[in-house]
């Protein structure tokens, strides 16, 4: 039987996160091993070969000029920023604390959304992102005895995320996605280099560091491809809420690759997230179909 459109991007969403997830776990493990820039550097080689070849493959590469636009170069800034924040945040706090920090990603998108674009948002969604919000710092657990600093890594990736999707969206949708996604990964891989001796220097490289590298890139280029197959497949607002999918991901892989356990205030900080950013998503929902609704029964000048 097959699937409809609405179940073939909830599945290619789930397979996003899952592949997302996979990244993070991969590199998560190597953080230790080798420098942070020099992770980004290699990881940045391994995506961008990959990413050439299949535009070379597709016939785009030769129109690589339009790599050089505005908004895409200001994406890969904040690309850069949250590359580097996630990563150092990976090396020292549990991977499923700073996957369910990230999961506060489309509240912090909608606030965006208004504060640099006008885009009208209800009392109820503004509710929504407070209680979101609440919900970070109860996992970041403000309290001198329980705080780990470098959490607000993850949420500073949360900010530069942000930026990186809006300014998505304000890309000429003439520019192939690939292009845009090749350009990430060239600029992540010049700035990997440059900071690899304030970052700490070069520190030998073991074959296996460059094998889950290389496979950390694979995964990373199929979340990239699957999430732009769910977005451009049925309803956004069916599909958006099986993002939170990646927490069970996070979940499990934080607890048989690295034995974390979630606390209570784990619990209640991502109960809170998701049921907010649920919530949110059913707002946008509602209000797409009463603006229509609401011009029907405008009368004519």
């Amino acid at each position: 039987m097959p699937l409809s459109s609405n179940s073939r991007g909830a599945l290619m969403m789930t397979i996003a996160m899952g592949a997302f997830t996979t990244n993070d776990a991969l590199i998560k493990s190597i953080t230790h091993d080798l420098n942070i820039a020099q992770i980004i550097f290699l990881r940045g080689i391994a995506t961008a070969i990959i990413l050439a070849v299949m535009a070379w493959s597709y016939g785009i590469l030769g129109q690589f000029r339009l790599m050089f636009n505005k908004a895409v170069i200001l994406r890969s800034g904040f690309e850069i920023g949250a590359t580097i924040t996630y990563i150092s945040a990976l090396s020292h706090i549990d991977l499923s604390v700073a996957a369910t920090i990230l999961l506060s990603l489309p509240l912090a998108v909608t606030f965006g959304a208004w504060a640099f674009f006008k885009e009208p948002v209800g009392w109820r969604r503004w509710l929504a992102i407070i209680v979101g919000f609440v919900g970070v710092i109860i996992i970041l657990k403000p309290s001198p005895e329980a705080f780990v600093p470098a959490s607000l890594l993850a949420v500073t990736t949360v900010f530069f995320t942000a930026g990186r999707d809006l300014t998505t969206r304000r890309i000429n949708s003439a520019i192939p996605t690939l292009l845009v996604s090749l350009f990430a990964g060239l600029t992540n891989t010049v700035f990997g280099a440059v900071l690899i001796v304030p970052m700490g220097g070069w520190m030998p490289v073991s074959g296996h560091s460059v094998l889950i590298i290389v496979v950390a890139a694979c995964f990373i280029i199929a979340g990239y491809l699957s999430i732009i197959s769910a977005m451009r497949t049925g309803d956004i607002s069916f599909i958006a809420p099986f993002r939170y999918t990646s927490l069970i991901f996070s979940l499990s892989l934080g607890y048989y690759l690295f034995q974390e356990r979630p606390d209570g205030y784990m619990t209640l900080g991502a109960s809170l997230i998701v049921a907010s950013g649920l919530y949110a998503f059913y707002r946008e929902k509602q209000r797409t179909r009463e603006t229509p609704a609401a011009k029907s029964t405008q009368t004519p000048n």
